[in-house]
């Protein structure tokens, strides 16, 4: 099959690579129907010489249609399109049943220790019932995009929201304008806040932001941005800070705009924090700080059926669709800021 390769800094690959088959009666595989590049996987693209262990493959976001089980499985079958979320869990471990499949005892990520990536034709799925959601849609349903942001992108966001503890009536300040903070936006509206301010300043972004539900656009940056933002709220601040970036810059303007008692709900992976919190200050003030890496999957039956009741479209973050082979251009073109995220069909 073929499938993209990292090879090491801006240099991706699409190879040949074996097909994968069963190797555990808990596996399935998955023939790919879509899949995408994460801004994620601009961390590793972008950073300098060869890739730590050699070429592997890369890509974590992925729908497809199950071409077989193994003899335990019971939850999928062959001819089942389904949602892989972007780790891989049992579904049964403690952490698991407590909502925490990214920690699941027996789970890994895609394109790790020898497993398939999704950025590819086909993929090997351990522990296929507690991982693979089943979506009642045929293979060229055009409502695909919008379930593929079930993968990753809107399960983070909508992590984002809960953490920051965002309900009706609230007031909410996204940071970011990549294709996580959109679906932060989309996520606090689902929940009923009535003011989202949108901290971004690219135009195409914004215009999906406001189409998910922004209300204010912050266009500055730096102690300009927390200026406006406190012009925004009278002074106060915000009560629910949504950091979906990960850079010591967002993580300071989210400790600085979040209200006495708020709180900042975090999915941002955290590469780019340099010197740390400001403790004192989030001390003083009660400023509350939760999230981390989104358990994707728990949240994936409630998002899955709101987007096929029509209640949700997170389909708009994918600005650029291309070819599994033109993956290497869309690395590129996402490295440069030219689109927000790339759908690739194989």
């Amino acid at each position: 099959m073929r499938a993209v390769v990292h090879h090491g800094g801006f240099d991706v690959r699409v190879e040949h690579r074996p097909d994968p088959s069963l190797r555990e009666p808990t596996d399935a595989v998955v023939r790919v129907l879509l899949s995408c590049i994460c801004g994620s996987d601009l961390w590793p693209y972008r950073r300098p010489g060869e890739r730590d262990g050699g070429p592997g493959p890369i890509g974590h976001e992925f729908l497809g249609v199950v071409e077989e089980v193994g003899a335990d499985v019971v939850t999928v079958r062959p001819g089942d399109v389904v949602i892989a979320p972007f780790v891989w869990s049992d579904g049964t471990c403690p952490h698991c049943l407590a909502g925490v499949h990214t920690s699941c005892v027996h789970g890994g990520i895609w394109g790790r220790d020898g497993a398939d990536g999704g950025q590819g034709e086909a993929v090997r799925v351990p522990w296929a019932d507690g991982t693979l959601v089943v979506a009642p849609v045929a293979p060229d349903d055009e409502r695909l995009p919008a379930l593929l942001t079930l993968s990753d992108v809107m399960g983070t966001g909508h992590h984002a929201a809960l953490a920051a503890g965002v309900g009706p009536g609230s007031t909410v300040a996204v940071i970011g304008d990549g294709a996580v903070g959109l679906c932060g936006v989309l996520a606090a509206h689902r929940l009923g806040a009535e003011r989202i301010l949108l901290l971004g300043r690219h135009e195409d972004r914004i215009a999906v932001g406001r189409g998910f539900g922004a209300t204010d656009v912050v266009a500055e940056r730096g102690d300009d941005a927390v200026a406006r933002v406190l012009e925004l709220t009278d002074g106060l601040g915000v009560a629910h800070v949504m950091e979906c970036v990960g850079m010591q810059s967002s993580w300071d303007a989210a400790i600085a705009i979040a209200r006495p008692g708020g709180t900042v709900g975090y999915v941002g992976v955290p590469a780019g924090v340099t010197t740390g919190l400001p403790l004192g200050t989030m001390f003083g003030r009660n400023v509350a700080v939760r999230g981390g890496v989104a358990p994707v999957r728990a949240y994936l039956p409630e998002l899955l059926a709101d987007v096929l009741a029509g209640v949700i479209d997170p389909s708009p973050v994918f600005d650029l669709e291309l070819s599994l082979g033109d993956a290497p251009a869309g690395y590129a073109a996402m490295d440069e800021r030219r689109a927000i995220k790339v759908l690739l069909r194989p």
